[in-house]
């Protein structure tokens, strides 16, 4: 073999492809360093910082997407490694055994450190639905036993429960909550007030996909494990959208999917098993290792997976952590703050969010009276190419419009926003 020949043999090779992939990944984050040092005694600024972030996400460059809440574009580097380590999988399959394993634990690594938790307190699962599922399904619970959640949930996690009460008769009751609800107390007072001798488990959505709201998750902690009780959170939108602090809120379960908020590609879920409460969930599938592992990797015994989306997961993490998580949450927040603030003074206007930061974040839901949900969604659509969506149910006074607001998002786009709703408003007669 000639020299021209080694080359071209070690360019095509998995060590140099995957050192290409990490210089070409490297000058990206090289270039949000220098935006990070740039506007450091920034916090949040609206202008060139988050105009030169959105640059990095693959997006058709005049869409204006509104709907993270549904499924979030993803950054050019978690493209990158994605394209990247499929080429590796399928060109040298034998890498799946004897390279991608030892990969995928970083990537539980990272996801430990991103949630503030252990890495043996981390499950790399497929989205949201399977972590509520793993609960509902791995709990020892007998007929008469009782689950609470509130009547905002989605039917990921109603029908995870649904489905026990129909095998075993267990019992499953809604807690009431506002629209929204007025503060804290409101929300901890309506659960404590539902819990009887029989109930196990509280079940509650921590990112509510229908109003917004978010959950005070440390304080109905709290009150669960005063009564003895467990409790399993549904955040689909948390990671990557709000900093996390799994520990100190003092959760047993939690179930998110990195897909919508954190830029991750689908398939690539984030399940948290408190280490304290592991031996009382039964893992759902039994593979190689159910029965050995120490750890909550117990609950991802799959067999063979798409391993090039949990390496996306991880340049995902990577690519919110370059920009700083707390960064992220005050940037979600400011944006979702001057949406409400604009929209309040349009006639009929029913904010269905808490305008309180620390009861909401990125998702904020709304109507208008006498305004078709949908025609809003069309409208913008049609008018401006913004993504948003329709949330809810008539009967039950959540129906209305859905807005994500991310940190590729600018207030300029919210004005074109509130601008379209104004538009459909005054021509709907409202």
């Amino acid at each position: 073999m000639d020299r021209r020949q080694f080359f071209e043999r070690l360019l095509g090779g998995t060590a140099l492809s995957l050192y290409a992939l990490r210089e070409l990944n490297g000058a990206i984050y090289d270039s949000i360093n220098s935006l990070n040092d740039a506007y450091q005694q920034v916090p949040s600024p609206d202008g060139a910082y988050w105009d030169a972030v959105k640059k990095h996400y693959l997006m058709e460059n005049n869409l204006i997407m509104m709907n993270n809440g549904t499924v979030g574009p993803i950054p050019q580097p978690v493209y990158n490694t994605m394209m990247e380590y499929f080429k590796v999988q399928m060109t040298t399959p034998s890498d799946l055994y004897t390279y991608f394993p030892a990969k995928v634990e970083e990537v539980r690594y990272k996801l430990a450190s991103f949630a503030n938790v252990s890495s043996d307190e981390v499950a790399i699962t497929r989205n949201t639905t399977e972590g509520l599922n793993f609960v509902a399904n791995g709990l020892d619970m007998k007929e008469g036993d009782e689950v609470l959640m509130s009547n905002l949930e989605h039917p990921s996690m109603t029908n995870a429960w649904r489905l026990k009460a129909k095998r075993y008769g267990i019992k499953v009751t809604e807690v009431p909550l506002g629209v929204p609800p007025k503060s804290v107390e409101e929300i901890v007072d309506a659960f404590r007030k539902a819990i009887t001798p029989r109930t196990k488990i509280i079940a509650v959505a921590h990112t509510i996909f229908i109003t917004g709201l978010i959950t005070p998750l440390k304080e109905l902690s709290d009150l669960a494990h005063k009564n003895g009780l467990l409790i399993l959170a549904d955040s689909a939108h948390g990671i990557g959208m709000i900093d996390l602090k799994l520990h100190d809120w003092g959760v047993d379960f939690y179930a998110s999917s990195p897909y919508k908020w954190l830029g991750a590609p689908p398939e690539a879920g984030f399940f948290y098993v408190r280490k304290d409460v592991q031996d009382k969930l039964w893992p759902t599938i039994g593979f190689s290792g159910w029965d050995t592992y120490k750890t909550a990797k117990r609950f991802e015994t799959f067999s063979q997976r798409a391993d090039a989306l949990v390496m996306g997961l991880g340049e995902a993490l990577n690519f919110q952590t370059v920009i700083g998580k707390s960064r992220v949450e005050r940037r979600v927040k400011s944006l979702a703050s001057y949406l409400k603030s604009s929209l309040r003074d349009i006639p009929g206007f029913k904010l269905h969010t808490n305008t309180d930061e620390y009861l909401s974040a990125g998702l904020t839901a709304f109507s208008i009276k006498g305004v078709n949900p949908e025609d809003v969604v069309n409208h913008v659509r049609e008018k401006y190419n913004i993504v948003v969506r329709t949330i809810g149910n008539a009967d039950r006074g959540t129906l209305g419009v859905r807005v994500s607001t991310h940190i590729f998002v600018s207030t300029r786009d919210i004005d074109l926003l509130v601008q379209g709703v104004r538009e459909v408003a005054r021509n709907s007669g409202a």
